[in-house]
């Protein structure tokens, strides 16, 4: 008989229990895969996300025999593997940042209020923020995208890429450093009128 895989708690059992009920391992999927969905999506754009995505549990899924078991969260580790395919897409994702600098700002705003809070917002700026993440090496924009869009901690990034803690620090710190420049030394999140 086999087990409902709702039933266990930790990734870390669905990997175990799938060497033995392949079946198991759809749990995971289902819990991830919308989150590595918006992920891929916010660094590449929709029309690769599902494919990379469905590549990433494929990968995942031949190597969940060499999965450590000691970590009971699995994100770091699909999150690592999506990363991978991803730096396979680098040009692509750095073509579609330069896209967006390239783009006009969305001219929907209503009233002269609307203006002023539109021209203090992330949205203000867009161009200057994709063209930072176009500059930034790959290795630096990986861990700042997956502290940022994946949400993944300090430590959970280390894991994913197979890199100290203290090189994740350093990556983060120099990423943010360059993309606040871009910016002016500001965040327009935080500014008010």
């Amino acid at each position: 008989m086999i087990t409902q895989p709702a039933t266990r708690g930790a990734d870390s059992e669905l990997v175990s229990a799938s060497l033995t009920e392949p079946e198991a391992f759809a749990e995971l999927f289902d819990r991830y895969s919308a989150m590595l969905y918006r992920y891929v999506s916010k660094r590449l754009g929709p029309e690769p996300a599902e494919d990379l995505v469905g590549e990433t549990f494929l990968v995942a899924f031949s190597r969940r025999k060499s999965y450590d078991l000691s970590y009971p969260d699995a994100r770091p580790w699909l999150f690592g593997i999506l990363t991978k395919l991803i730096s396979r897409h680098h040009r692509k994702e750095g073509a579609r940042y330069r896209a967006f600098l390239r783009s006009p700002l969305d001219q929907d705003v209503e009233s002269p209020a609307d203006r002023v809070a539109a021209g203090v917002t992330a949205q203000a700026a867009r161009p200057r923020l994709a063209g930072a993440l176009a500059a930034l090496p790959a290795k630096d924009r990986d861990v700042l995208l997956l502290i940022a869009w994946g949400d993944l901690t300090y430590e959970e990034v280390a894991q994913a890429l197979g890199i100290p803690i203290g090189t994740v620090r350093s990556r983060l710190n120099r990423g943010r450093r360059k993309v606040r420049a871009a910016l002016g030394d500001t965040n327009p999140m935080l500014e008010e009128e």
